[in-house]
């Protein structure tokens, strides 16, 4: 039996290991920073994050990343680009705002501040709520506070499957095409990650079955 103040299996667990706890959370980090825009640093960055990830296909789309440059990325993934990596463009049948609206409420409850560069609903700031809810989660194990590391995880999932499963796949195959290599096969990783996207439900009633419309002329 467990006594007062003896530690829970995940406090164990995160004692012996900290770094295989927090690994996930450092690869959808890593994730994140291949979908940002190169800049200064930024190559120095993702060679830091390879190293301490062991998914050989991320691995293999971070040295792919050496040569990246800003004008290449900026021509598939920037503003006007060949490829959209806003989730907005992958959901088109619905409410941009209450996308936008969702996000950034759940963004506010765990008190997530990505870079102002991007907005709330890029790829690259999407991934990286994955990685902060990962060490969110495992921090909160790790102090015992088992209903914060819950909610942590349970809001992962729910975000995984709401937000970035509807624009995973899509975005994968435009950048197989449009490339440059690495953004393609960071995007085959994240593809790889997620759930298939829940179904969209649409209204599929007809003119006739809605009782407003009783009154409607029959042709």
């Amino acid at each position: 039996m467990k006594t007062q103040g003896s530690p829970t299996r995940a406090q164990r667990a995160f004692a012996a290991d900290p770094a295989r706890t927090i690994a996930p959370a450092a690869e959808w980090r890593l994730i994140s920073l291949l979908f940002e825009r190169p800049r200064a640093g930024w190559h120095a960055e993702v060679a830091a994050l390879a190293r301490e990830v062991h998914d050989p296909e991320l691995g293999a789309a971070a040295e792919a990343a050496r040569t990246a440059g800003e004008g290449e990325f900026l021509s598939v993934l920037g503003p006007g680009g060949r490829v959209s990596p806003r989730e907005v463009a992958y959901r088109s049948f619905e409410d941009p705002g209450q996308i936008l609206a969702a996000l950034s409420a759940v963004y506010g409850a765990f008190a997530y501040q990505p870079r102002a560069e991007d907005p709330l609903d890029h790829v690259a700031v999407e991934a990286g709520f994955v990685g902060y809810l990962l060490l969110k989660e495992a921090f909160a194990a790790a102090g015992g506070q088992r209903k914060a590391a819950a909610m942590a995880a349970v809001t992962r999932s729910d975000f995984l499957q709401t937000h970035l499963a509807p624009l995973a796949a899509p975005l994968a195959e435009r950048l197989q095409a449009a490339g440059p290599a690495y953004l393609a096969a960071v995007a085959r990783v994240l593809a790889a990650r997620l759930p298939a996207p829940a179904p969209v439900v649409t209204d599929t009633a007809q003119p006739d079955d809605n009782p407003a419309c009783g009154a409607c002329a029959k042709i």
